[in-house]
């Protein structure tokens, strides 16, 4: 089997594979890994996917990404993106302000936005030169994601709490634009679409279910409609939100470190495919050997279930090559 097969394998509920599948969060770590500064991986969609067909092709993993950074439908919204030249893109200042800003608010057409276009010619250079043998992962903001960068997190989270007006409105936009996102970058090619909702790890349950779970669940049908399937990664600890997250039926869950692997599965069940959650700080600072002790402890208190390997979010870009390869070799370790 090609690797995607492998995954279409263990989506299907298909734990007995040759090895367990392995793909951790590669951004500026693939950056410099092919000589390349941030700011190009960001902005250039030549860059990421040379990036991480050679990470493919040396550290092993099972999928390729166009995770880049948060701010791909900011810009087609009209917010300004600065690129510095060794850290994650900025977003300069936050566009919306008031109820007005939001009514005005037009959704933005993503095949002639420069930021959306670049990451769905992203899609169409892996098909390319995939040929539909590896899962390519595409990206969206999820609504509350997005909304904190058109707002500003501080303020959005006080609207939260003081305007639903202003918030489902606000939020209903966002949903419109990551709905037609996902479309654009699925039928360029990708296979799985990631939904990355981080700032949802520090509401409580109620406002998650007031403002997101509903909307979550919409972009995920919608998803799913469209043929794809949908990877969700919320940075941080969700344990308090997995009642939730288990009726969103997704197909990946991303855990971080903070969440314990073994309780997600007695509340999410068998449904989804758990992939984490290494600590990336752990696979920084450690040695080899103590990195392959640990996958291969999870690998094995993962046997039988569906789970990928990885960390519980990006690979520091500091992080040793022989450490990466470490995970690599525990994941095909029989």
């Amino acid at each position: 089997m090609n690797k995607l097969q492998q995954f279409q394998a263990l989506s299907n509920g298909d734990c007995d594979l040759p090895k367990v599948l392995f793909r951790p969060i590669l951004m500026h770590f693939a950056a410099r890994f092919i000589g390349k500064t941030y700011g190009a991986f960001a902005s250039d969609y030549r860059v990421l996917v040379e990036a991480n067909l050679r990470c493919l092709d040396y550290f092993e993993t099972d999928m390729v990404g166009l995770i880049s950074d948060p701010y791909r439908e900011s810009a087609a919204f009209g917010a300004k993106i600065d690129f510095p030249v060794e850290s994650v893109p900025r977003c300069t200042g936050s566009i919306i302000h008031s109820v007005d800003d939001v009514i005005a608010l037009k959704n933005p057409d993503v095949i002639k936005s420069e930021r959306t276009l670049d990451r769905i010619k992203g899609a169409e250079l892996f098909q390319k030169e995939l040929k539909n043998k590896v899962p390519v992962i595409g990206w969206i903001e999820g609504p509350l994601a997005e909304a904190c960068t058109l707002v500003g997190v501080n303020e959005m989270l006080m609207r939260l709490m003081t305007d639903e007006d202003f918030c489902h409105r606000l939020l209903d936009k966002c949903v419109i634009t990551a709905k037609a996102f996902s479309k654009a970058q699925i039928e360029a090619g990708c296979h799985i679409m990631g939904i990355g909702d981080a700032i949802c790890s520090q509401i409580d349950p109620r406002t998650y279910n007031l403002y997101v779970k509903e909307r979550h669940k919409e972009i995920i049908e919608y998803i799913h409609n469209l043929g794809g399937k949908v990877k969700l990664h919320i940075c941080g600890n969700i344990t308090h939100l997995l009642d939730a997250i288990r009726e969103l039926q997704v197909d990946i869950l991303d855990l971080d470190w903070q969440v314990d692997l073994q309780h997600a599965f007695t509340i999410v069940g068998f449904g989804p495919i758990r992939c984490g959650n290494i600590n990336p700080i752990f696979i920084l600072e450690k040695n080899e050997e103590e990195i392959f002790r640990e996958a291969r402890r999870l690998i094995e208190q993962e046997k039988g279930r569906k789970y990928i390997l990885s960390a519980g979010c990006e690979i520091s870009v500091l992080t040793p090559h022989k450490n990466l390869k470490a995970l690599a070799q525990a994941a095909k370790a029989q």
